[in-house]
């Protein structure tokens, strides 16, 4: 088989390098009453990750390496990097807590907190340019790969007035207020299909479980909030705190929605962060991504896994497209990698 009998779409992989994240920023005092003792340090995360002894003389110099994220599903790419940020993690979570990742993804054009008591008004900062080839095609959607709705969004999108000026924006942020509210309730299980047409649909319900169930490093150091995060709504442990966000984002070369849930957690000087997109508006259907910052040299080595599910490298020729996948991806990893320790002094 050769290249040309396998369509993958570049642009889609510059957006693995955010979706949703999920931060392990582990350090060296007991988080939910585990022991210094418990968590790992660097050589014991090199051995679990299967990072080479000639590789740590890169990561010393600044440089991304990767290694091998096991894929579970035929529509899933994974994949796994690491590199030497001479800061603290305490230093890094900090950034990351203040700037919420948009001074290293250009592709963000706007985003907002969504508070507890959301409205349709929360989401006014996200539009779609009024006459736009994206706003028409909106309005107009069938149940098909062009946009991730379900079958009784696309249904409410025929009742949808297209005389009003802004009728697709107003649309598109009603399908984010009742998306989020949905998850808010119910959890993974609010999460609804997306309608591909034909009688088939794609679960962003089931790959966001599965991609959960294996964040092993979390069951492993964090068990009550691993059951916690698989388990939402359920109770967050004491002092954990809790934010969703609304994004606009260029994928593809088209704007899109996203919705993410990010939990914050700290006791005694160890945090966590965790973060979930549940709502990607088209090109993928969901992700997970996975960060663990441990005190290394005079910093912290920041590991970087993401689980992203997409339709695109499923079916005939699933094999090379996810190879091909997995390499742009890689390229976009580090590209963010290497903006993080850049911005971090």
């Amino acid at each position: 088989m050769t290249d040309q009998h396998v369509t993958v779409k570049k642009p889609l992989f510059s957006t693995l390098a955010n979706r949703s994240w999920i931060i392990l920023i582990l350090v060296g005092s007991a988080s939910f009453s585990l022991s210094a003792a418990n968590l790992p340090d660097s050589q014991e995360a090199f051995q679990q990750l299967g990072i080479q002894q000639q590789d740590i003389a890169n990561l010393d110099k600044g440089e991304v390496v990767f290694f091998n994220v096991a894929d579970g599903e035929e529509n899933e790419l994974a994949a796994g990097a690491a590199i030497y940020v001479p800061a603290a993690p305490s230093k890094i979570i900090g950034y990351l807590k203040s700037k919420n990742l948009t001074s290293i993804d250009t592709d963000v054009t706007a985003e907002g907190t969504i508070p507890a008591q959301a409205t349709l008004d929360s989401f006014k900062g996200f539009s779609l340019k009024t006459g736009s080839d994206e706003a028409t095609k909106f309005l107009a959607a069938t149940p098909g790969s062009q946009f991730n709705l379900s079958t009784e969004e696309f249904q409410a999108l025929k009742a949808a007035s297209s005389a009003q000026p802004d009728a697709a924006s107003q649309a598109y942020r009603q399908v984010l207020l009742q998306r989020w509210q949905a998850y808010r309730q119910s959890g993974l299980k609010g999460i609804k299909t997306y309608d591909r047409g034909n009688g088939t649909e794609a679960n962003p319900r089931g790959e966001l479980q599965a991609a959960t169930v294996q964040t092993k490093v979390l069951a492993k150091y964090f068990p009550g909030l691993y059951k916690a995060w698989l388990s939402y709504p359920a109770a967050l442990p004491a002092g954990a705190e809790e934010k969703f966000i609304w994004r606009n984002r260029q994928i593809e070369g088209r704007p899109t929605a996203l919705l993410v849930h990010r939990v914050i957690a700290s006791e005694g000087g160890g945090e966590v962060v965790l973060a979930r997109q549940f709502y990607a508006g088209h090109s993928y259907n969901s992700n997970q991504l996975a960060i663990a910052g441990i005190p290394y040299r005079d910093g912290s080595l920041v590991i970087y896994a993401n689980r992203t599910f997409t339709d695109q490298v499923a079916g005939f020729g699933s094999g090379m497209k996810r190879s091909i996948g997995q390499k742009q991806a890689q390229g976009e990893i580090a590209k963010q990698l290497k903006n993080l320790r850049k911005v971090i002094k």
